[in-house]
């Protein structure tokens, strides 16, 4: 670490009094070494990872951090704050203050020992130490583990804890340093480099296991060694734990909370083995470790990989700082739920109700319900893009007529071209019909796992048959991934579990979801769909002005988002079928107009007004036009995400003019993807084209103008005024 940290990079009298004033500060430091090219892109990429979870953390410490193209060479700069600065933590404001900067393609050898510094902040003589510095050199030295921290010097030897073992408090500074670098040299936790595909051999072993030591000699058991050293007979044998933590950048949270459970079992003398996730991959705990675990902990904030792994043992779920601040609550929970002999289903995503088991931890039932519904959209959308294209190719080459044209497979004329149109039109009508289908299937997937498949699909389809339409498949796929949970909460004896995925459950829900749709619920749902494909059909004027108005607004509002994807999905359902009607095509024209526009007038306004921007995002203006033409929206996030308070409002007004403009000029679109490149499918082309323009202008205009009210610096070094408030609310939908 002696490279990626020096005396210059700390500041022992941190003034700021906000978390962006520090970042800025110490960010400073980085730039006048060398370390980070572009301070206002830098700093848009660490408020971009702050807004997914706040970087504070008990005991009174911050680590902001991210992976940057702006940063040359991995970096730590530390800071130390006297009136303390707000990181969102629980316990109060941090004093210690650590910024990491990570190059976007940094090796794995320097994002070990980025893990290994999360590590020693777990240690209390370190962070004592710190506060305590007397110099910027010192401080730098203690970081880097070249000097030991003063409290060691003379330290009694420490007393052992009830497992028998030192407390993580009571080791010297210096002998963590040096175990991190042990951990990551020899046998290192899982960082973000380690190969997803090499498993753990004996030999070099990528987990660490806490055992409960004998009372003479604590010696921590090495993971792939841990079940072979314990007797099989031993009538006392530790309870065994298999965590694995994760963080949504893999550097810093993975591995503190590693390290705290780590910690936590020493002393309550429980064997605890992780399994750390980085960003950039990991490596699988050996199956024979996870075979021989009493429980589970996942502490997490990004999905878990290969989850099915730990199936059918008792498991506690949560997020990762949880993992950080209370260890032994949640090595308690676990051993209590192993004594009441709960546990997760043998071949399956779990038990609980949604509620208790879906999404991410602290998500309430409304972004768990966000988040099954653009599970299925997510699937359905290639289905729609492909046959919508195909279809719309057909129309174009063929004719309106080619609807009516015979089966291929009865007649085909190699050399006719009506003939390849109406191939092009009924590969793209079979692809239409899978549209209802995976939409359920893959709802009740995001639900329920595999398990939700069958029932999921088989309700879609009757969805088709019926004509309940894209309304039927929400409701088939939200039934179809209920019904398989209720059915996973049933209690079954050992002897049946091996069929219940393969048999029992897709039989079972299969026939609920079939009578529900069939007999119950499914008249009423086509009815309600015939009413509102008639309702959309019968607009005109001004109502049909002030649809295009609602949909530009939502397409521009999250800039790829849950709410973009809503409008996006209330499009491609109205032309989904061979023969959608006038009013759905202005819609899916509507929708593809309005997302075109914040790329392309964030390429504008970098064009027009040069000095407003900085030179990273004149850089991302020249993509963002080959993006917006493409309707890709999401081109206009970087722009979003430094200055949301000015962009995304100037985003709406425009995509709010171009919506109104193309549904009152009566422009249609079959195509439900391809900006500018499939202009020769859109009805009224030129019209369509000038309302795009236009609502170009307008956002254009608008960010030139909200950002030229600010003061400014010289060109290439604009200001960044980030609202962390707002810039969550963008990121988070993206994420999601």
């Amino acid at each position: 670490m002696s490279d990626m940290i020096t005396a210059d990079l700390v500041d022992l009298d941190l003034s700021a009094d906000t978390k962006e004033a520090a970042a800025r500060a110490l960010a400073a430091r980085m730039v006048a070494l060398g370390r980070v090219t572009d301070l206002d892109g830098f700093l848009a990429d660490v408020a971009a990872r702050e807004a997914q979870m706040p970087t504070g953390l008990d005991g009174g410490i911050g680590i902001p951090h991210c992976r940057s193209t702006h940063v040359t060479e991995p970096t730590l700069a530390f800071g130390r704050s006297t009136r303390g600065i707000d990181f969102g933590a629980a316990d109060g404001p941090a004093d210690l203050i650590f910024l990491i900067a990570a190059p976007a393609g940094a090796d794995d050898a320097h994002l070990t020992i980025l893990s290994s510094l999360a590590r020693q902040l777990m240690n209390s003589e370190f962070t004592d130490a710190l506060r305590s510095a007397g110099d910027s050199a010192s401080a730098a030295a203690l970081i880097r583990g070249e000097e030991p921290a003063p409290a060691a010097a003379s330290a009694p030897a420490p007393a052992p804890t009830a497992a028998g073992t030192p407390s993580a408090s009571q080791d010297s500074v210096a002998a963590s340093v040096a175990a991190s670098s042990d951990a990551a040299t020899e046998t290192p936790a899982p960082g973000p480099g380690a190969s997803e595909t090499t498993a753990p051999g004996p030999d070099a072993p990528e987990t660490t296991a806490v055992a409960p030591a004998a009372p003479a000699t604590p010696v921590p058991v090495p993971a792939a060694a841990a079940p072979a050293t314990l007797p099989a007979a031993e009538a006392e044998r530790p309870f065994r734990i298999v965590a694995v933590t994760s963080c949504p950048t893999g550097i810093a949270h993975t591995y503190m909370a590693a390290e705290s459970l780590e910690n936590a079992g020493r002393e309550a003398g429980v064997e605890v083995v992780v399994e750390t996730q980085g960003s950039a991959g990991f490596t699988r705990l050996d199956p024979a470790v996870i075979a021989a675990a009493d429980g589970v902990i996942f502490a997490h904030d990004v999905a878990v990989r290969e989850k099915d792994r730990f199936a059918g043992k008792p498991t506690v779920d949560t997020g990762v700082k949880a993992g950080i601040n209370r260890p032994a609550a949640l090595i308690a929970e676990v051993r209590e739920k192993a004594a009441r002999g709960e546990a997760t289903a043998p071949a399956g995503p779990g038990r609980g109700t949604p509620v208790e088991r879906t999404g991410e931890p602290g998500d309430g039932y409304g972004t768990k319900l966000r988040k099954w519904l653009m599970s299925g959209v997510s699937y359905m959308v290639p289905f729609v893009a492909a046959g919508g294209l195909l279809i719309a190719l057909g129309f174009a080459i063929g004719g309106w007529e080619i609807d009516k044209a015979k089966p291929v497979m009865d007649h085909f004329d190699w050399g006719g071209l009506d003939s390849w149109a109406a191939l092009l039109f009924q590969i793209g009508g079979v692809a239409f019909g899978f549209l209802i289908p995976v939409l359920a299937g893959y709802i009740a997937y995001g639900m329920a796992d595999r398990p939700g498949l069958v029932p999921g699909f088989v309700g879609g389809m009757i969805a088709f048959d019926i004509n309940a339409g894209f309304l039927g498949g929400l409701v088939a796929g939200l039934i179809a991934g209920g019904v398989v949970l209720a059915i996973q909460r049933i209690r079954i004896p050992p002897v049946l579990r091996g069929i219940m995925p393969v048999v029992v459950i897709p039989l079972l829900s299969s026939m609920i979801v079939g009578f529900l749709m069939l007999v119950v619920i499914g008249k009423p749902i086509a009815e309600a769909q015939k009413a509102m494909t008639d309702w959309l059909s019968g607009l005109s004027g001004s109502n049909a002005v002030f649809l295009g108005i609602l949909l530009g607004l939502m397409m521009c509002f999250d800039l790829g988002g849950p709410v973009n994807k809503v409008a996006y999905a209330f499009a491609t359902a109205g032309i989904a079928v061979q023969n959608p009607s006038d009013s759905a095509m202005k819609i899916m024209a509507a929708v593809m107009a309005a997302g075109m526009v914040p790329p392309l007038a964030m390429a504008l306004a970098t064009t027009v007004r040069k000095k407003l921007f900085t030179t990273a995002e004149r850089e991302n203006g020249k993509t963002a036009w080959v993006l917006g033409a493409s309707f890709i929206s999401e081109g206009a996030i970087p722009f979003a995400a430094a200055d949301p308070l000015r962009v995304i409002p100037a985003s709406m007004a425009g995509g709010a003019v171009t919506g109104a403009l193309t549904m009152a000029v009566g422009s249609t679109l079959r195509a439900p993807h391809g900006g500018i490149w499939v202009t020769f499918l859109i009805g009224k082309p030129l019209l369509y084209l000038l309302a795009v323009a236009a609502g170009t202008a307008v956002t254009a205009g608008l960010v030139i103008l909200l950002k030229g009210m600010r003061r400014t610096t010289p060109e290439g070094t604009a200001p960044v005024e980030t609202s962390t408030n707002a810039t969550a609310e963008l990121q988070q939908p993206v994420a999601a």
